[in-house]
């Protein structure tokens, strides 16, 4: 396909970019996309950061954005291997506005563009992500203007990974907890660069930690499973691993290492909603500490009710917001919040410059079992009193015909419906809850349900999807939520 026939609404989403290479996505799109980004955010003449994962394509994006970039007079820091939680932390650390090219969970035909203004600071639909499409179509069909030579941008190149590592155990001192032993599936993902560097002693001092690593091998072709650890498939190989090695507990990071999931010594996942509301009460107590008197918390509307009773508990303030991690770190930003954390395992930090990193919540759920001496199966069910359906996706042709005949079903009985990303039914008594919401970057309809009691959101759930597919004999279900990207 040549980059005429590309139309930049096909890979522009609500949060971020991304696409089928050489299809909805190409170095020539990519080129033009890097002088629009410099053009909209008004960065002639200041640093942006280049960053890619292991795909394949990574390497020609990351130079293709960058030459788009100079054109238009920004000067561009090459970082190389990145994972996205890396560019969130070089952008903070050096307020400098950046990209990093990665498609996450994503099979290996993808790839795609994960923003951030200085500071880490989110771009989305609602704050020039499509303005920045848009400069970009234009660029693709006249051609990019180039600035004076006097005023062309220079490259340079800088690692990151060393202030990155060092930055982490700062916030967490992992130095003084009992021995563990853990299993680490980086699904050949980013993962296995920054895990050997934060939590090994490759970069830096030894940690009372044994790491069992698995598919540790940069290879975006990912030849052992997808790295979609939403997906319970592909935890099965983590799973096994830590009853083989009878380890304390397994990490599973997603391709770009933004997101981790947490598995205890049974090999039975934690729910994200559980691990958003230990290290909740972890980050509380920490500044509550140092003289915060109410710190808040972020939540989106499908975690636990959980999450917001313990914040409570513990002295925080819970706010509730809608999914989406663009949409988090603008609330956190507003609120000062302290943390925050969402269904799909992105789990947000003031101190991480409001944005979300996965490495930073597994060294929480570290020094949270390492200063103890019970198991992580006993210290997570503290965190999950309530009984969870996960994420139940269904591809529907009418999502807005769907919820309506649900919203029509429910209407007779005692039952409260509420609009907020989605529709959220909930049951008068409190017995029960559920959302559906259509996916901002999936062709799916998600339900998400959650009861005090078990069995009863699974016959909620039952009802609920029938009327959801009556219409549509094509439906998909799979566990958890790759909205987020």
């Amino acid at each position: 396909m040549s980059s005429i026939d590309i139309n930049l609404n096909d890979s522009f989403k609500a949060y971020d970019v991304r696409g089928i290479v050489d299809e909805s996505i190409n170095a020539e799109a990519v080129e033009a996309i890097g002088a629009a980004f410099v053009d909209v955010l008004g960065l002639a003449g200041n640093e942006v950061l280049v960053g890619g994962d292991m795909r394949p394509s990574s390497p020609t994006f990351t130079e293709a954005f960058a030459r788009g970039a100079i054109q238009r007079g920004a000067n561009v820091v090459m970082l190389g291997l990145v994972s996205t939680d890396e560019l969130y932390f070089a952008s903070g650390k050096y307020d400098a506005a950046g990209v990093v090219f990665t498609a996450s969970h994503n099979p290996a035909e993808y790839n795609g563009i994960k923003m951030s203004k200085s500071s880490a600071r989110p771009i989305s639909s609602e704050n020039g992500l499509y303005d920045i499409r848009d400069q970009a179509q234009a660029y693709l069909a006249a051609g990019i203007p180039t600035v004076p030579n006097n005023l062309l941008g220079k490259i340079r190149e800088q690692d990151v990974l060393a202030d990155y590592s060092s930055y982490l155990r700062e916030l967490v001192d992992l130095s003084n907890i009992r021995p563990l032993k853990l299993v680490v599936d980086a699904g050949n993902g980013m993962g296995g660069l920054t895990t050997p560097a934060v939590l090994g002693d490759g970069l830096l001092s030894k940690l009372p930690l044994e790491i069992v690593p698995l598919y540790f091998e940069l290879d975006g072709t990912f030849p052992n499973h997808p790295a979609n650890p939403l997906e319970s498939e592909n935890l099965r190989d983590l799973q096994s691993a830590v009853l083989k090695h009878k380890a304390d507990l397994g990490l599973a990071f997603d391709g770009d290492a933004d997101r981790c999931f947490v598995i205890d010594e049974r090999g039975l996942p934690l729910s994200p909603s559980a691990i958003t509301a230990l290290v909740a009460t972890r980050e509380i107590a920490r500044v509550q500490a140092a003289g915060e008197k109410t710190p808040i918390v972020i939540h989106n509307l499908i975690t636990s009710k959980a999450v917001p009773e313990f914040v409570e508990k513990s002295g925080g303030t819970p706010v509730m917001t809608r999914v989406g991690h663009s949409f988090i770190k603008a609330e956190m930003a507003k609120q000062g919040a302290v943390f925050g954390g969402e269904h799909s395992a992105h789990y947000y930090f003031r101190d991480f410059y409001n944005a979300d990193t996965g490495m930073l919540a597994a060294m929480h759920v570290l020094a949270a079992l390492g200063e103890q001496s019970g198991s992580l199966s006993e210290l997570g069910a503290e965190y999950e009193p309530y009984v969870s359906t996960g994420e139940i996706n269904s591809i529907v042709a009418d999502k807005t015909g769907a919820i309506a005949r649900v919203v029509a079903s429910f209407k007779s009985s005692p039952t409260v419906i509420t609009e907020m990303d989605g529709t959220t039914f909930t049951a008068e008594d409190g017995s029960w809850w559920f959302n559906l919401r259509p996916s901002n970057t999936e062709p799916y309809l998600r339900f998400n349900g959650e009861s005090r009691e078990p069995g009863v959101i699974d016959k909620v759930a039952d009802e609920v999807l029938s009327i959801v597919r009556f219409e549509n004999s094509t439906a998909l279900e799979m566990n958890g939520a790759n909205d987020g990207f």
